[in-house]
């Protein structure tokens, strides 16, 4: 059953190194973070599945000691998913786990054993929901933490350049999450949400859908958008 869930956006830029000059600029976002994740440790679950955007299409799971990297993004910083384990999987860590992965061990997180669980952009909301209630049922105490990003669309300047559309879609994500509205956050347009490049919209619907018959509360934690992209933060518990 889940008991608590976590979300938070997944830009590679919470990594300082990627950042570079910049990294200052997402401080909050990364004390948000660290907020949030200690909702989960305080939860005291037995395994904590993280869930994010994947390049890979239907759902992939990465399983615990799974590595990651940033070299990608020019530099030598590496990662693994939770602690490690005898057999290293080969399938690398999509970025959004990644910076799960590098969040979870700047928090030194050892609370409980973690699994991960990649999305396709493509995935269908009945597929999210699915998926979520099979996730809620691998043990008595879950825990969530769900990684995605909102619109990319919210300054001339952001990468999907400027759409009108993106403002209010991110505000109801913001109040859904906030409220932990599970019918409003099945209820996302998945097609309005692909044109807006929401990453967040399948993850966050495999969130609604182990969390049905849970009653957790939400709480918002992050609201904003420092390059035109959507970053939020909010706890379920």
């Amino acid at each position: 059953m889940l008991v608590a869930a976590a979300v938070l956006p997944c830009p590679p830029l919470l990594v300082p190194e990627v950042a570079a000059g910049a990294a200052p600029e997402l401080d909050p976002a990364r004390a948000a973070c660290t907020d949030a994740l200690g909702v989960l440790a305080a939860a005291r679950p037995d395994v904590l599945v993280v869930v994010g955007p994947d390049e890979r299409t239907g759902l992939t799971r990465y399983p615990q000691g799974t590595l990651g990297s940033f070299r990608g993004f020019g530099v030598g910083v590496d990662v693994r998913l939770g602690p490690a384990t005898d057999t290293v999987p080969g399938r690398p860590l999509p970025s959004s786990l990644a910076v799960a992965a590098w969040l979870l061990d700047r928090t030194g997180w050892a609370d409980a054993p973690v699994e991960g669980v990649g999305t396709g952009a493509a995935l269908p909301p009945e597929r999210c929901a699915e998926a979520g209630r099979d996730i809620a049922a691998r043990a008595g105490r879950v825990a969530l933490l769900v990684m995605g990003d909102a619109s990319a669309c919210r300054t001339v300047k952001a990468p999907g350049y400027l759409d009108e559309r993106a403002a209010p879609f991110d505000a109801e994500v913001a109040r859904a999450l906030g409220a932990a509205d599970l019918a409003a956050v099945a209820s996302l347009d998945a097609g309005l949400a692909h044109e807006l490049q929401a990453s967040g919209r399948a993850p966050w619907q495999v969130l609604a859908g182990a969390a049905e018959g849970a009653g957790l509360s939400g709480s918002l934690l992050y609201d904003d958008a420092p390059y035109g992209v959507g970053y939020l933060v909010a706890t379920w518990s």
